[in-house]
């Protein structure tokens, strides 16, 4: 009794065009478990060794504690500003022509090719206080270098590249006949951008933002230098892993990282959610 596709179609997806599906996932998931699986499993597998009253009195350790907040609450921050300012600078590079645009877009991705150690010097040489912006902002009580607003800053400058190429290449398949259009329908400028634009652009930000976002949280060459490195003040988790790994307090490191990558990756996983709704209702 021969099957109906109807019947079989719950079994098998019609096949790609491009053969070796077998090959081409084993080889994938064998990558995958040598590159990331086996060294995440090694690294989950030395916290478990600890027991749970030990790892629980590292996590809720007050200057863990404190490492973490900084960390992540300075990689949001960073990544709000970047998709903000980031959004912005990709609609200039694709919608305008002005002298020196070539210039401007090689300049963005600058923080990529930069080792992140010059960056941090370069930024703390420019926001100490007696930098050439530090000391103009020091009359008016604003101090940059060695607080969590250095990191910030450190961190815009390292994930805006993350942004502006995740966004571009959506703006430049954008139509100027669909502002043009909205235009003539009645809509002002905002409703034209809240309405027409920023909804098509939904997913491509998230995207953006959890990159930026994710490189925010693990970065640690730019940052120690323009932190201070203060314990309770501008202490990152980063840096506070490699201390422990100094002081050949490995245990403590490991579960410092475990909880890194839960917490990052539980963020991760609803930037993901979000941006697959986002997918499914703007397309």
């Amino acid at each position: 009794m021969s099957t109906t596709p109807a019947q079989a179609g719950w079994r098998f997806k019609a096949p790609s065009v491009i053969p070796g599906f077998g090959l081409t996932l084993g080889f994938s998931l064998a990558y995958l478990t040598l590159i990331i699986l086996i060294p995440l499993a090694g690294l989950l597998l030395r916290s478990a060794s600890l027991g749970w009253a030990d790892f629980w009195a590292i996590a809720t350790d007050e200057r863990t504690v404190k490492a973490l907040e900084i960390s992540f609450g300075t990689a949001i921050v960073a990544a709000l500003v970047n998709v903000v300012f980031g959004t912005i600078v990709a609609w200039i590079l694709v919608r305008y022509r002005f002298p020196g645009r070539r210039i401007v877009d090689a300049m963005v991705d600058l923080p990529f090719a930069l080792p992140t150690a010059v960056a941090g010097i370069a930024l703390t040489t420019l926001y100490a206080p007696n930098g050439w912006i530090g000391h103009l902002l020091m009359p008016l009580g604003i101090k940059v270098a060695y607080t969590p607003l250095g990191i910030v800053i450190a961190l815009i400058f390292i994930g805006l590249p993350f942004v502006v190429r995740t966004v571009q290449p959506i703006i430049e398949e954008i139509d100027k006949e669909v502002e043009e259009a909205a235009a003539t329908l009645g809509a002002n400028r905002w409703q034209t951008i809240s309405r027409v634009l920023l909804p098509g652009l939904a997913p491509a930000i998230v995207t953006g933002f959890a990159l930026a976002f994710a490189r925010g949280v693990g970065e640690y060459g730019s940052v120690i230098f323009i932190a201070g490195n203060l314990p309770y003040v501008s202490e990152i988790a980063p840096l506070l892993i490699v201390i422990r790994l100094e002081e050949y307090d490995y245990a403590a490191a490991t579960a410092i990282a475990s909880i890194m990558l839960g917490l990052s990756f539980a963020m991760l996983l609803v930037i993901n959610l979000i941006q697959s709704w986002s997918r499914k209702r703007y397309g």
